[in-house]
Order: structure tokens, then sequence, then C-alpha cells
């Protein structure tokens, strides 16, 4: 701690206890808010500098993506689920489906954000601000479960089959047409035949990118 502002201890001192209590770090917004920290910002340069010193490492991918080395076996607590990184989906025009993802390539999910059993759950990134409305913003993650069935509104990932395209999108039946709704509205929805469509997942969580 020699070296460090009062700032800073506090807080290296605060992830610490999160991460005790809870089993996984906090998110930027948690340390502002409950430090009483004047913004994001703020927050984020004092990360920058106990990153510096070899106290934090971090991901600026994700909102809770930062670990205390000498706190591992917390952070990996059963509070924390890992599930597999699937690849990037469109929320805008559709985009190529991915090739097969590593296997290997996981995220950690706190376990409050998968509220049904983790078998066939996958991670895919988001690419544009199709379903802005439904709070999944460019760059966040969307936990999905693998499933071909989905209701009448539910978030789906949905391939194109002529185009190999996937995008994510509000799925509704009409006959045998399925209409792909963004949640946006300066987007316009559009309809494929049924035969055409395939349903690979419907969205179960997400996780939210903070500055």
């Amino acid at each position: 701690m020699e070296g460090l502002t009062q700032r800073q201890k506090n807080i290296l001192n605060y992830i610490q206890r999160f991460v005790q209590e809870n089993g996984y770090p906090p998110a930027i917004r948690n340390i502002q808010n409950d430090l009483k920290i004047s913004s994001t910002s703020v927050v984020a340069y004092n990360l920058k500098k106990l990153e510096e010193r070899g106290l934090l490492s971090r991901d600026a991918r994700f909102a809770r993506g930062m670990k205390l080395p000498r706190l591992e076996p917390a952070v990996t607590s059963p509070n924390v689920r890992q599930v597999p990184f699937a690849g990037y989906i469109a929320a805008g025009q559709p985009i190529p489906s991915p090739d097969q993802a590593d296997p290997n390539e996981t995220v950690d999910v706190p376990a409050e954000l998968i509220p049904e059993r983790l078998q066939d759950v996958y991670a895919l990134r988001v690419k544009g601000n199709s379903m802005i409305d439904a709070l999944i913003a460019d760059g966040d993650l969307v936990l999905m479960r693998y499933t071909q069935q989905v209701e009448n509104g539910q978030m789906a990932a949905v391939r194109v089959i002529d185009r190999n395209e996937v995008t994510l999108k509000k799925v509704y039946f009409e006959g045998n047409k399925l209409r792909l709704q963004p949640a946006n509205p300066t987007m316009e929805a559009w309809t494929e035949d049924a035969s055409n469509v395939e349903i690979q997942g419907r969205v179960v969580g997400v996780m939210r990118m903070m500055a």
C-alpha cells in the first residue's frame, strides 16, 4: 500500500471487500456510487494506477473485468460461473455466421445474472444498437441458451439460412413468416419465411459494458 493515495487505498480495500463478500468483482459504477467518487472516469484513472503498480489486473471489455492476484480464489468462487464465448452477433444489419468458436474460450459471469440452470448457456458480444430499447447496447455481452423454440416477443439469435447471416432480434410468428423486430424506433422490422430461419438461442441475461 506504500506510495498509494488515500483514494487508491480506499478503492483497493473496497474491491477486496466486495470480492470477499460476493465472489466476483465490482463494476466501476459500484465503486463510484459506494465510495461517492465524482465520476466513473476518476475511478478508471485510479484503477489504471493500481494496475500499473501490479495490484490489479483488468479486462476493459467487461464491466466487472478486474482481478486481484491475492484474491484469485475468491474471484473464482461458486458465485462466479464460466460460460463459453461463441463470438459476435449483430444488433443491426445481420452479419455472417461466425465460424465454430474456440471451445476453450470462456467468460466469467456472476451467477446472479443467470437465474436458470447453466447447461447450454453461451455468451455473444453485441455489435450494433438495434436492441437499445431492450437495454442491450453495442459492446454488451448477451447470455444465450441454446434452443430452437422461442415465444412471441422473446429476444433470440436468428440465422437467415440462405444468406448464412445471424442477427439478434425480437421474434414474432406471423403465419408461415417470422417478423424480426428491432428494439430501436429508428430501425425497421423485416420478415423472413419460417423455412429460411433458424433460431439458435434466446437471451437469458445481459452484461453491460461500462466506461
